[in-house]
């Protein structure tokens, strides 16, 4: 059985440049490079009193935000426009939630 430092190494090698960059694909002479978002989370346990244990977890996300394009020898990013709307929108929202909040704040 392996232990748990011995998979989150094997997580973390995989993590990094090559979770945000994937290969590239040629089509039509043309050079593709996808990148993506990409962010992990780990939580963590405690044996507790009594020997009650308890435990914890963690995830990852990766999210396709574009890919750079490569012809005729110039390169370019052409983004992933749904994704980024995906992202984007709800950022706003919260920023401008936020915004108000302390607009009102401000006029009290």
């Amino acid at each position: 059985m392996t232990s748990l430092p011995e998979k989150l190494a094997d997580t973390f090698r995989s993590a990094g440049v090559k979770s945000a960059y994937g290969d590239p694909v040629q089509i039509d002479g043309v050079t593709l490079v996808p990148v993506a978002l990409s962010y992990y989370g780990f939580g963590g346990g405690d044996a507790g009193e009594g020997g009650a244990g308890s435990g914890g977890g963690g995830g990852g996300v990766s999210l396709p935000i574009g890919a750079y394009v490569k012809s005729g020898g110039t390169a370019r990013f052409e983004p992933n426009v749904i994704a980024l709307l995906a992202v984007g929108v709800p950022f706003l929202i919260v920023a401008g939630r936020a915004l108000a909040r302390v607009i009102r704040a401000l006029k009290k």
